[in-house]
């Protein structure tokens, strides 16, 4: 899929200057609707959340509800599960041992791992419409009318449209922030609502866009609170440096339409927050992850720290994961080709060939006496914005894209200005331009054709549009077949010396006791008997994970 990509590129550049004005009259009365329809500013903000909500439910027959595979996932439905029954975190089980798993937390009390976000979104989905899901599939839906509403800030309506239409293509139908529980449209969401509000603010110093902004502080704080930050800084600077400019309006009206409320906002914020964290962690000022690598940790999560000394663990395949799996792959992002390989997932996932196009092209379409001297002050703003973060992701050890999520509408900003830019260069930069919609869309219709006739692609993890989920390891199927038995079952999970780590089976619901299933790690006869005895009116099992396929045998 990335080939064909990248030779719809190469041929939209051949066309573009051999015969730039093929089909120019089509796409001239198209653009004349689209435009027309974009100024009607929200009705556009709308559309593409819906269309993006109605796509994503198109697919469904043949991209269906994801099943979770990843570590973060289940950590996300763990705190779905635990507000979905009006509770911000569960007390530590009597066996918590036999639980213990990776991205969740079982002292000092049972909760995952993670920032709140993800699972109230996921929690969401739950109580309303009766799956986690459904939530994954609202906030995607939202991100997209987020960016399109932040775009309208930076760009004329028609631009703006555009750029949520390209949201729909690239985040919005596939790729795993919209197949997948680990979140990435949240921080989209909460970058989209603070960088869109700045202009505003400038323009107009209403309060409405002010609590925007403070809405997207939230978001990002309770999603992305690093990275939240790392972006919402640069935001911070360029808006009091407009508040104290000279020619800006008096300092006093700032000071009550736009500091005021957005203090309001954030102090009851980090007040909540304080809460939340002291009810899971006992202290309002230590956050789960916080816990998680203590407990567990061996690789630093920012370049700066040293490794900590080895913890003391209770379970061989969480020690392999810890100190073999991902401390492996601390070495390979903390050395200089850790920072290669983070611009690569960065590039594929967000850019890809088509939407690398404008950009490197703009090079050529600038004037030879060119200077930075000649931008102007609000496309020098997003481009500070995205220096200063791109310098605290250089900071981080691991990378995924849900990293960058903050950004998501500010790269397609930049990718907008430079189409637009192109278009007044020359007939070949008007075709360009042009082809950029129509790759993504050639693209997006590959993709869903994919699916339909199950062609091999790649697969992976973190799957940017054109790949596809892991494929499942065999417990969805397990746990498909206990649900349908009678009664309520411990299942003892068995693992082989060298069974993968990230193919993991133990994580249970929120209510531990109460489930239909209980999932433990196999220990010693003596404490695997002391857990049976405690469940002891449940049918148990023990299940081989890694045999093909597993094994289900029943001991009692």
């Amino acid at each position: 899929m990335l080939r064909i990509e990248a030779a719809l590129v190469l041929l939209s550049l051949l066309i573009a200057f051999v015969y730039p004005q093929v089909g120019s009259r089509w796409f001239e009365r198209m653009e004349h609707h689209f435009a027309k329809l974009s100024q009607r500013r929200t009705l556009s903000v709308v559309l593409v959340g819906v269309t993006a909500l109605v796509l994503r439910a198109a697919v469904l027959p043949v991209e269906p509800i994801p099943e979770p595979i990843v570590h973060d996932e289940f950590g996300y439905l763990l705190a779905a599960d635990t507000f979905a029954h009006g509770r911000l975190t569960n007390p530590t089980h009597p066996m918590w041992i036999h639980f213990e798993s990776f991205s969740i937390l079982q002292k000092p009390t049972y909760q995952c791992f993670a920032q709140p976000g993800q699972g109230m979104i996921l929690a969401f989905g739950k109580v309303v419409f009766g799956h986690p899901f459904w939530g994954v599939w609202l906030s995607v839906g939202l991100m997209c009318a987020a960016i399109t509403w932040m775009l309208q800030g930076w760009l004329p309506p028609p631009w703006a449209l555009l750029g949520g239409v390209l949201a729909i293509l690239r985040f919005g139908v596939f790729g795993y922030w919209a197949n997948s529980y680990w979140g990435g449209a949240l921080g989209a969401i909460g970058g989209a609502l603070v960088l869109g509000a700045l202009p505003r603010i400038k323009r107009r110093q209403s309060v409405q866009d002010v609590l925007l902004m403070a809405l997207g502080l939230v978001i990002l704080a309770g999603s992305r609170p690093y990275e939240g930050f790392v972006f919402s800084l640069p935001v911070a600077f360029l808006l009091f440096a407009w508040i104290l400019k000279k020619n800006s309006p008096p300092l006093g009206l700032s000071m009550r339409r736009v500091v005021l409320p957005m203090a309001i906002v954030l102090a009851f914020t980090a007040v909540g927050m304080g809460y939340y964290l002291w009810r899971v962690t006992g202290n309002p000022f230590r956050m789960p992850y916080q816990v998680e690598r203590q407990m567990y940790g061996t690789a630093p999560l920012f370049l700066w720290q040293t490794v900590p000394p080895k913890p003391a663990y209770r379970h061989p395949m969480m020690a392999k994961m810890y100190t073999q799996d991902e401390f492996a792959g601390y070495k390979v992002f903390s050395s200089p080709l850790g920072l290669l390989v983070k611009g690569y997932l960065a590039w594929i996932f967000f850019l890809g060939p088509v939407l690398t196009l404008p950009v490197l092209m703009l090079a050529v379409a600038l004037p030879r006496d060119f200077s930075l001297r000649r931008i102007s002050g609000p496309i020098l703003n997003l481009f500070f914005v995205l220096a200063f973060f791109i310098m605290g992701q250089v900071a981080e050890t691991f990378y995924g894209p849900r990293y960058s999520s903050p950004v998501t509408g500010l790269l397609l900003a930049i990718i907008l200005l430079a189409m637009r830019k192109l278009r007044s260069w020359h007939p070949a930069g008007v075709f360009i331009a042009r082809s950029v919609l129509i790759i993504c869309g050639i693209s997006f219709m590959l993709r869903a054709a994919v699916s339909l006739f199950h062609i091999p692609v790649p697969q992976y993890y973190e799957f940017a549009w054109y790949q596809r989920s892991v494929d499942t390891f065999g417990r969805a199927a397990v746990l498909s077949k206990l649900t349908q038995t009678t009664g309520t079952h411990l299942v003892i999970v068995h693992y082989k010396p060298e069974h993968e780590p990230f193919a993991e089976w133990v994580y249970n619901d929120a209510d531990i006791d109460h489930a239909k299933i209980v999932w433990a790690r196999e220990m010693s006869p003596a404490q695997d008997q002391e857990l049976i005895q405690y469940f002891s009116d449940r049918a148990v099992w023990v299940v081989d994970a890694d045999a093909t396929p597993p094994q289900l045998q029943r001991l009692k």
